[in-house]
Formats: C-alpha cells, sequence, structure tokens
C-alpha cells in the first residue's frame, strides 16, 4: 500500500518535521509513505482568498498520485475512532484500492475543486488544530492504525 499526504504549506520548525519524520520512519515498516509539500498562496498577492484557493488547489490536485483513494481532511468530515480508521484502511486495501492520498489544506480551507476531487472526508472532530500539528496528529494515526490492523501493541 502507498500512502501519500498531501499537505499546503512546509514544516518551518524543527519539532513538527523531526515529529514526522518519526512517523514516517516506523510507517515504512508498514507500507510506503510520503508527503508532498505545496507552496502556501499568500492572498494579498494572488488576488484575494479565493483565488489562493484555486492556486493552492491546482497543486494540490497536481500532486494527487493517479488513481488514489483521496481522503480530504476537513472539520465538517467524518469523525472516526482510530480503530474505525484501521478498518476503514483495510477495507480500502481489501478492495484492491493501493493507493490512499490524504489532504491536509491551507488555513483558508480548500477550493471546491479539491472537495470535489476528494472521495471522502475525515475530521479530527470540531477543534481547530494548526496545520503542522495537524500533518502529525495524521501520521500518528496512520500509524496507530496499522498497528491496530495487525494486532500489535501501542494503540492503548
Amino acid at each position: 500500500m502507498r500512502i501519500t499526504v498531501v499537505a499546503v504549506g512546509k514544516l518551518k520548525e524543527r519539532f513538527w518535521a523531526d515529529a514526522c519524520a518519526e512517523y514516517l520512519k516506523r510507517l515504512g515498516a508498514y507500507a510506503k509513505v510520503g508527503v508532498v509539500e505545496v507552496a502556501d498562496v499568500d492572498p494579498g498577492r494572488a488576488g484575494g482568498v479565493d483565488a489562493a484557493r484555486a492556486k493552492e488547489g491546482d497543486a494540490i490536485l497536481a500532486a494527487l498520485p493517479a488513481g488514489a483513494h483521496v481522503v480530504l481532511m476537513a472539520i465538517e468530515g467524518r469523525q472516526r475512532s482510530s480503530e474505525a480508521l484501521s478498518r476503514r484502511i483495510d477495507d480500502l486495501a481489501l478492495s484492491g484500492t493501493s493507493d490512499i492520498a490524504f489532504v491536509i489544506g491551507g488555513s483558508d480551507g480548500v477550493s471546491r475543486a479539491v472537495y470535489d476531487r476528494a472521495d471522502e472526508t475525515l475530521s479530527f472532530g470540531p477543534i481547530t488544530l494548526p496545520h503542522n500539528l495537524a500533518r502529525v496528529v495524521l501520521l500518528e494515526q496512520v500509524y496507530r492504525a496499522f498497528k491496530i490492523s495487525r494486532g500489535e501493541p501501542y494503540h492503548k
């Protein structure tokens, strides 16, 4: 299985990058996992929020692997427990899906085109997370999902 995280913006602080690197290293035992960072666009320079979202959206869509099952991280998305996320990833794999792409948009959200491309939306709940932290949490939850799926200790 291949998992791609497409995220708007770069991890500027070392502690975010180190946390992501740790989970990417751990995930290497279970799947091929990569992160693609697309540039965040300043609305002031792009002609407004909608124009910035559109430019970021084009970059997100271009970064998605062809044929991937796309999961958009969105506050209004479906909430799943760690066990349910594990089952969902297993179900996708059993149905023949070999590529899953998770999308973390920018601070102003994502374009309509990205919503339209998404196969499903996932939420960490009604809380607001900084995008850097959302990336760490996502990678941790995907790692936890693989551990749960294989009955390995970690998730309690």
